[in-house]
């Protein structure tokens, strides 16, 4: 099929991409850039800046060829838009947290690099010694913006600080023993020490001279709120509607809780115990690494054979999707990185361990269906072979959160609809991460813009982990680690919940409008196939799907 105008402008906007952001580059798949590093001082800064202003007025210029040209100017209009607002402002400069940085790219791209090439060892030891200059250049744009009024706030700064001490203290010797299990090449060794000391050196940056310039208060305020959650979402939402909603969605699940309590443990006397006690129940939990790992692995080869034919047809080269631990010093959310544009490296689950050894499985069967299948890896992936409806630029550099969270959950949901938590221990795990996301949507809107928690006070650190604790039962690690995301990423915790209500918002009235028409199967399908877009957008196109 040949290209369009726009799907030119747009695949030209990739390799040009692709030459600035090295990183993106080894995500992708493409070969010849795994020895370099982004540039993330203000001169690589403004050149990606620009190349999104001159791509954005050049595609905005042309007229649709057909519906999916039409659907993919409106796409990267609406995208490119957002993350020129994002930078023109430098939000996107200012803002930084444990999930999502300059750091965290720098440390997960070793991962994703290829192990066993030729000269893997080679490429590893000059992105290694990259690090000290890609860390400078950061710290640099910090500076820089922070003289123009835009900084994070203190508590960012110092968890990100603590995050590059961990790394300092061994993380890239480990990454180094990956290339070369032998241990014989001083070469890497020494380039994974050096980014061991220039970690070590940009925390004591970050304490010493950033964090006296950064800003005291959590939330960043109701404006620059908008702007975020417009960014994640692609909608335009009401945000007292939105808390209000999110206060009803948790009373709700939380009343669904207690019935599934009293199943399990009738003497419970609160939601809290009954979570501790199913961390204790050997029926609940796993012990060790490698048993998570096999658990992980079996339980998503079962939801693939469970799916397959009958809630969807899943492409075979998708299939595989791997599990695989989490670097140390990574927050404690689970989380799913794509396959590769050529899919030679499959799309990845990756579970945080946080120092545990033994694991409550209750509550990571909703989340596996979330990361893998039917959630993030069938979604991400039946995009990536999508060649026919989506263009590279949609397949590979188009992420809503909105709709690829929204879609997530809405998997979990689909999962409880079948049957898949009749077990109460695993319904009680799927509520809870039910909970977790309406709760978010109240802390999140909360803290940033300033509304009075349920004891009249501004919702704050504390009252946000009293909230995630004690009514959607995390851990006290994993609630404390949430609320530090959510006060360091504004707009993003609320895209899940937000995002599957209007999955099935538009759903329901597929069903309305199409009647005995409608066929589940292929609205997932049709869903899937749209690629990622803003929920507004979606809405619009969902409203008009005739059901075929």
């Amino acid at each position: 099929m040949s290209q369009t105008k726009i799907s030119k402008i747009l695949d030209g906007f990739i390799e040009e991409g692709i030459k600035m952001t090295p990183i993106g580059a080894t995500l992708l798949g493409v070969p010849g850039f795994d020895d370099k590093l982004d540039d993330f001082s203000m001169v690589g800064q403004k050149a990606r800046e620009e190349l999104t202003r001159k791509t954005l007025n050049e595609v905005r210029a042309e007229t649709p060829e057909n519906e999916y040209d039409r659907i993919a100017q409106a796409v990267a209009t609406e995208r490119l838009s957002s993350e020129l607002r994002l930078s023109e402002s430098h939000e996107s400069r200012a803002l930084f947290n444990l999930i999502s940085s300059p750091v965290t790219s720098i440390r997960q791209v070793f991962e994703m690099m290829p192990k066993e090439r030729s000269d893997s060892a080679a490429n590893a030891t000059k992105r290694l010694n990259a690090i000290s200059e890609a860390l400078k250049g950061w710290c640099s744009t910090l500076e820089t913006v922070a003289g123009e009024g835009r900084v994070n706030s203190t508590r960012q700064v110092l968890s990100t600080a603590g995050q590059l001490e961990t790394f300092s203290k061994g993380a890239f010797q480990t990454v180094a023993k990956k290339f070369d299990q032998a241990g014989t090449n001083s070469e890497l060794l020494q380039a994974a020490k050096n980014a061991e000391s220039a970690c070590l050196e940009t925390a004591n940056w970050l304490k010493g001279t950033y964090a006296p310039k950064s800003d005291p208060k959590d939330g960043v305020g109701e404006e620059r709120y908008k702007m975020w959650a417009r960014h994640f979402t692609g909608a335009d939402l009401n945000l007292r509607d939105t808390y209000e909603w999110g206060i009803a969605q948790l009373d709700e699940i939380n009343a669904r809780m207690k019935r599934a309590a009293d199943r399990l443990y009738p003497d419970a006397t609160s939601l809290r115990e009954v979570a501790d006690q199913l961390d204790k129940d050997p029926r609940y939990t796993v012990e060790g690494e490698a048993e998570l790992l096999r658990k992980l692995k079996e339980f998503i080869e079962k939801a693939v054979e469970r799916l397959d034919g009958r809630e969807f047809d899943i492409d075979p080269r998708i299939k595989n999707c791997e599990a695989r631990l989490a670097p140390e010093g990574s927050a404690s959310a689970a989380y799913y990185m794509g396959p590769s544009e050529d899919l030679s490296r499959p799309g990845t689950t990756w579970f945080p361990t946080m120092g545990r050894k033994t694991f409550s499985w209750w509550n990571i069967v909703s989340t596996w269906y979330h990361e893998a299948v039917p959630g993030h890896h069938l979604q991400v992936a039946t995009t990536k072979v999508n060649t026919v409806r989506l263009n590279r630029f949609q397949r590979n550099r188009v992420w809503v959160s909105g709709y690829g969270e929204g879609w997530a959950l809405y998997a979990e949901r689909l999962m409880d609809e079948l049957g898949a938590f009749e077990d109460p221990g695993y319904e009680m795990g799927y509520l809870s991460a039910q909970g977790l996301r309406a709760a978010r949507i109240v802390v999140d809107i909360g803290m940033h813009c300033g509304y009075k928690d349920f004891n009249g006070e501004v919702w704050n650190a504390e009252s946000a982990f009293k909230i995630l604790h004690e009514r959607a039962l995390l851990d006290d690690i994993s609630a404390r680690s949430e609320v530090d995301r959510y006060l360091g990423w504004p707009g993003q915790a609320i895209s899940y919940k937000v995002g599957e209500r209007f999955m099935m918002e538009a759903r329901e009235d597929a069903k309305k409008r199409l009647g005995a028409n409608f066929n589940l199967k292929k609205f997932h399908s049709y869903v899937l196939n749209l690629g990622p877009m803003g929920l507004d957008p979606f809405k619009a196109e969902m409203a008009a799907w005739n059901g075929q």
